[in-house]
């Protein structure tokens, strides 16, 4: 690889860090082509993944600002660079791996913060974005409910209350009325 390719390669993964909102290091030792190629289409939307020259990404990743793979880059690299959603980035990976045993999580990194590969596992055990924005949605609409509840509560209890009074002075009336010799009917 000459010189200029390798400047053009480093400028390449670097603005792939740069540009990506996670990324996350894997071995692929005794994967096969198929097997990568699946991996590729299974995270299709979501990240990218990419084999990549040890050296080249160490170089990148230091351009980048990026040091979570910092004595990470040994043996057969390759790094999923997540471009959507993190959660389903890692599940995808997740799912791979126990699949595919020689798939082997190393660590990454999320939004400029160093994660283990227990901590990718932790992701990929949450939710996605949208349940839990709809969780959240149900939960504060729950809440506005229950406050809806509150602010009337007070105003019906006043009503009952003038009902009942206006029923309790209607029939003192109409006592009244007979006690005094008058017409009941």
């Amino acid at each position: 690889m000459s010189r200029a390719d390798k400047a053009a390669a480093i400028a390449e993964l670097s603005q792939k860090f740069q540009s990506s909102t996670a990324a996350v290091l894997t071995e692929y030792r005794g994967l096969s082509v198929a097997q990568i190629t699946e991996l590729r289409s299974s995270l299709r939307g979501t990240a990218t993944y990419a084999v990549v020259k040890n050296t080249l990404t160490q170089l990148a990743a230091k351009d980048a600002g990026v040091t979570a793979f910092d004595g990470q880059l040994v043996g057969p690299s390759a790094i999923a660079f997540v471009e959507g959603d993190a959660v389903e980035a890692a599940k995808g990976l997740r799912d791979f791996a126990k699949a595919n045993p020689h798939l082997v999580i190393k660590g990454g990194v999320l939004e400029g913060k160093a994660l283990s590969a227990e901590e990718i596992t932790k992701l990929a055990d949450l939710e996605s974005r949208e349940v839990l924005l709809a969780k959240l949605a149900g939960a504060m609409n729950a809440s506005l409910s229950q406050a809806v509840r509150l602010f009337a509560a007070p105003l019906s209890q006043a009503v009952r209350t003038v009902d009942a009074l206006r029923t309790k002075v209607e029939a003192e009336g109409s006592t009244t009325d007979v006690a005094a010799g008058g017409d009941a009917s």
